[in-house]
């Protein structure tokens, strides 16, 4: 086996290599996933399906394969003669979530043969300030595949990486709203005596003056778990109870009949008083806020009873001008809602596990992305759900942060 350090390179000459990417565990360690992304002779990636990891784990051609995590271990495969004939490059990547790779002990990439495990090279890595970082690149030469050692790093996480070579992270943002309409034309008229100035409401024998009309007060916890329906609200408070600290929001769904895997994804996005997002926790940056809120991971397939994902907040620990929290289901995968059955969300006390309210999603539309549910701070400093159930289109949670906007700003 042959060690190699950064910028140093070797011939790979096995049909299928594997690239395990190891550390050594411990308290404090950040969560690390490997992925890889296939580049065209531009360096770039020809479409969002030639980047592969653990939330798409395979090439269409088969040819790239996330073979699944283990404690301290993630690993890629490459069969190279079933890479398209326009590649060029295969990018080995990781990310690390919940803090930097500096504070991932004994990081190496191991390639060895994917059929009878006989090891090829050993790269030992370095970091610091890094979330994510560019491994190694397997490249053709003359005919011939190779291994680099890169080492290069990237702040801006996973994201940023991706972006680099082609992936749109997020998604286009929504078109700007229309301008208002031109006023009317005004024409000559003749001039109307102006109205005569208010009196008192007529009063009628028996009757009293009419009230002013108020909008009514949401529901509250006081009568047990709220079932919402579309554009209904319920205020998270209980009388004589403490004000709620820590909350989960699960989020579930089915594949319809006959449908087969529905591999959707739950996020959040914070939002200040000002209505300016501030943070988007999904599959690619699972926590925010210092762990204020954290997305306990993903589902692939949206099979079996419960929650498919959930997300914690607590809600005593978010920036105090943090006061919406806009709940999304997306497919990464382009999958449809016409697809999915039985959409739910639902908000639980985390320490006691109570159900405090639930939303049921009544509706399907051949969209790939919805605003489930939001959650609001009150002048008051309490919090309160309002179900959206408001259908888009979009990959990822960043995709819907222009539509999810209003519902930060409107009353």
């Amino acid at each position: 086996m042959t060690a190699i350090s950064k910028g140093g390179n070797c011939p790979i000459d096995v049909p299928t290599v594997r690239a395990v990417l190891s550390w050594t565990g411990g308290p404090g360690v950040p969560d690390v996933d490997a992925s890889a992304l296939l580049l065209q002779e531009s360096g770039r990636v020809t479409d969002d399906g030639d980047f592969i990891f653990y939330n798409q784990p395979q090439h269409a051609s088969g040819a790239v394969r996330h073979l699944g995590k283990q404690a301290t271990a993630d690993a890629v495969e490459v069969q190279f003669a079933a890479l398209p004939p326009t590649v060029e490059r295969v990018v080995l990547a990781a990310s690390a979530d919940g803090g930097t790779f500096g504070q991932v002990p004994g990081l190496r990439l191991t390639l060895s043969d994917a059929v009878s495990g006989t090891p090829i090279a050993v790269y030992n890595m370095t970091a610091a300030t890094e979330t994510a970082i560019l491994s190694g690149e397997l490249y053709k030469r003359n005919g011939t595949w190779k291994f680099r050692a890169v080492g290069q790093g990237y702040a801006s996480g996973l994201g940023g990486l991706a972006t680099d070579f082609g992936i749109s992270v997020g998604d286009d943002p929504a078109p700007a709203a229309p301008p208002p309409p031109p006023p009317a034309a005004a024409y000559p008229s003749t001039p109307m005596p102006p109205p005569p100035p208010p009196g008192p409401a007529p009063q009628f024998p028996g009757t009293a003056p009419a009230a002013p009309a108020t909008a009514p007060a949401p529901v509250n916890l006081d009568k047990g778990r709220v079932s919402l329906v579309k554009g209904s609200r319920v205020s998270l408070v209980k009388s004589g109870a403490p004000p709620l600290a820590q909350v989960t929001m699960g989020l579930g769904w089915d594949p319809a009949r006959g449908r087969g895997n529905i591999d959707l994804d739950a996020s959040v996005i914070a939002f200040d008083h000002t209505g300016k997002e501030r943070e988007v926790v999904f599959f690619a940056h699972k926590k925010g806020f210092k762990g204020a809120i954290r997305h306990q991971g993903d589902n692939l397939t949206g099979k079996g009873d419960g929650d498919d994902e959930k997300i914690d907040v607590d809600l005593t620990a978010l920036p105090p001008d943090i006061t919406t929290l806009v709940f999304t289901i997306t497919s990464f995968r382009g999958q449809r809602f016409t697809d999915v059955k039985n959409a739910f969300c639902r908000l639980v006390e985390s320490n006691s596990g109570t159900e405090l309210v639930r939303y049921n999603l009544s509706e399907s539309e051949p969209a790939t992305a919805v605003l489930i549910t939001a959650l609001r701070r009150t002048p008051d400093g309490t919090w309160e759900m309002r179900a959206l159930g408001e259908f888009q289109d979009a990959k990822t949670g960043k995709g819907l942060v222009g539509p999810a906007t209003r519902h930060a700003t409107a009353p």
